[in-house]
């Protein structure tokens, strides 16, 4: 591998999803391909090896450390992939012993290594607890130094967790019976480690385990007799060798990964923080304005935005900016919203009169139960000011029909639509039935109230349909944006207070009357047209900055895999 070539590019793959662990499992795949370190013509072929190691299988056959197996032999359309030409084929029960026994004295001191002690990171030893061996000789699966370890239970198996057992007390041990044990005859114990933790070996594996969901388990003949690709002693020594040093450079690769990352989170943060405090820089001598600061933030974000979480913190920021009166310049010719909230309370008030909606019990906001000042012509209100009606669906199991009118459950509100697939149906006459309220009708904001609540989607369309009782429907006065209030009910300000007035252990819930509690900064109409219509434009910025880390994570995907293929071949070792 030529280092200096993959970290020439590794500022751009390091972008790719899993950048660094598909790294690590690309050099694995390679070492027990022979494509990793250069084949030597000198060394001893592994044709040789097999005979050395048969020699000393024969002499162990008559003790009790091994049984005498049948030799089964291959069939080449069982080879999964071309090995170099002095490799060949072999299985772990050909060149170790298989689960083999201790046999020593109860009084001595031993390891003991459950499975939490065992780890999945290559070059991470397992560590041992000292008992005595009378302790943990029985009912427990035994290893001694030097032997290789492999996890066979979900998801311990697919995780990679495997070792070589090393510094054991006493130079025996025992340990979970979730274990399939290879004690190495003639052969690197590391280098059959690198071969159980290769993905091809794991890949491969999975669908043959066998047992209940949770309890599955790679078969013992599986990882006996896996075909293995042996190279010879010194090549695996080499390979072992390279793992190793390949390994280190993916700790520094992902060591400044990590703290590159955690630059950009803070400078993120740092930036948001100032927007979200209303101001961008307090250096002395700054003369630029809130806007002018912002500008230049939005501007260069798409630099600093990597990942999906940091657009999620950025949509926050400018719904937090556009209900405190930062993201639009205010009018002082706009009609000031107190003169709104009349309005919309003689609309209510005429409503009541003709028995369409309940008369709604006045509560008064005092002054310190505002979080900040507002700009000047806002007002503070609460939800139900501003709606003529919060209610929720029928709380009666709804009666089911083949076809009819959809029924909507929490789960068909998905990314802020409404998603009619997979919906259930009731009966024209049920829908009909319900109150007039309790009928979704075009401009209405849904909102959820158990489980994943807080999220508020604004019905686009006539199509009639109904709800079920978690969803709030919410019917906003025509004096109001419907756009400024569906933004105002994503933002952090109000899930906080949903999350407040929400009651439940199993399912959090939140209240109608909660609900209808909940405090909003309310503009001017014509300046909550001004926003809704700014909160649109950044709200497609983010999702083009969001398609935009889809097509970047695509590309440097891409270049992740033509810089492993080109930095670790053959030709570039």
């Amino acid at each position: 591998m030529n280092p200096d070539r993959l970290l020439k590019h590794f500022e751009q793959i390091s972008e790719a999803p899993d950048a660094i662990p598909r790294l690590r499992r690309f050099i694995l795949d390679l070492a027990v391909r022979g494509k990793l370190v250069e084949q030597n013509p000198e060394d001893e072929p592994a044709s040789e090896l097999l005979k050395r190691i048969e020699v000393e299988r024969i002499q162990l056959v008559d003790t009790r450390d091994l049984r005498n197996q049948k030799e089964q032999p291959f069939d080449e359309e069982q080879f999964p992939f071309t090995i170099p030409a002095c490799w060949r084929w072999s299985r772990l029960a050909q060149i170790g012993i298989i689960n083999p026994k201790n046999y020593t004295e109860d009084s001595i001191k031993a390891s003991f290594v459950p499975m939490p002690m065992i780890f999945a990171g290559y070059g991470q030893p397992n560590q041992h607890e000292v008992k005595l061996w009378a302790e943990i000789k029985k009912g427990f699966t035994h290893f001694a130094e030097g032997d290789v370890g492999l996890a066979k239970i979900t998801p311990c198996f697919e995780n990679g967790k495997s070792t070589v057992f090393r510094n054991l007390t006493g130079g025996i041990g025992a340990g979970t019976t979730e274990l399939h044990i290879v004690r190495p005859i003639l052969v690197a114990a590391d280098y059959i480690l690198i071969f159980l933790k290769s993905p091809f070996f794991i890949n491969t594996g999975i669908p043959k385990m066998t047992g209940t969901a949770g309890q599955k388990r790679i078969p013992r003949d599986y990882f006996a007799l896996f075909p293995f690709p042996l190279p010879p002693l010194a090549e695996q020594h080499r390979i072992v060798a390279k793992v190793d040093e390949l390994m280190a450079l993916c700790d520094e690769l992902e060591a400044a990964q990590a703290k590159r990352e955690r630059r950009r989170d803070r400078l993120v943060a740092a930036t948001l923080h100032s927007l979200n405090n209303g101001y961008a820089n307090t250096e002395p001598g700054n003369h630029l304005t809130f806007e002018e600061n912002a500008r230049f933030y939005f501007n260069h974000f798409p630099r600093l935005i990597t990942r999906p979480e940091h657009i999620q913190q950025l949509r926050q920021t400018i719904l937090n900016l556009a209900l405190r009166g930062k993201l639009v310049h205010q009018d002082p010719n706009d009609e000031p919203a107190s003169e709104l909230l009349n309005r919309i309370e003689k609309e209510r008030a005429r409503m009541v009169k003709k028995n369409e909606i309940r008369k709604q019990e006045l509560l008064l906001i005092t002054n310190d139960g505002v979080p900040v000042d507002l700009p000047k012509g806002w007002v503070w209100c609460r939800l139900q000011d501003i709606f003529l009606a919060i209610t929720d669906g029928d709380h009666q199991p709804p009666p089911k029909a083949e076809e009819g009118i959809p029924f909507l459950v929490i789960g068909n509100m998905r990314n802020r639509t409404i998603d009619f697939s997979n919906c259930r149906y009731v009966p024209e006459t049920y829908y009909t039935g319900l109150d007039t309220i309790r009928r979704p009708q075009k401009g209405d904001i849904l909102f959820t109230l158990v489980g994943s609540y807080g999220i508020p989607v604004r019905i686009p369309d006539s199509r009639p349909f109904c709800v079920q009782r978690h969803i709030g429907i919410l019917r906003p006065s025509k004096q109001v944006d419907t756009g400024y209030i569906t933004n105002a009910l994503r933002s952090r300000f109000v899930f906080e207070q949903a999350t407040t007035c929400a009651t439940g252990i199993a399912q959090k819930t939140v209240s109608l009357t909660g609900l209808r509690k909940i405090l909003i900064p309310f503009p001017p109409l014509a300046e909550q047209h001004r926003i809704a219509a700014k909160v649109d434009e950044l709200m497609a910025l983010c999702d083009e900055l969001e398609a935009g880390l889809i097509t970047t994570a695509s590309s440097c995907r891409q270049l992740l895999e033509a810089t492993l293929y080109g930095a670790i071949s053959v030709g570039n070792l």
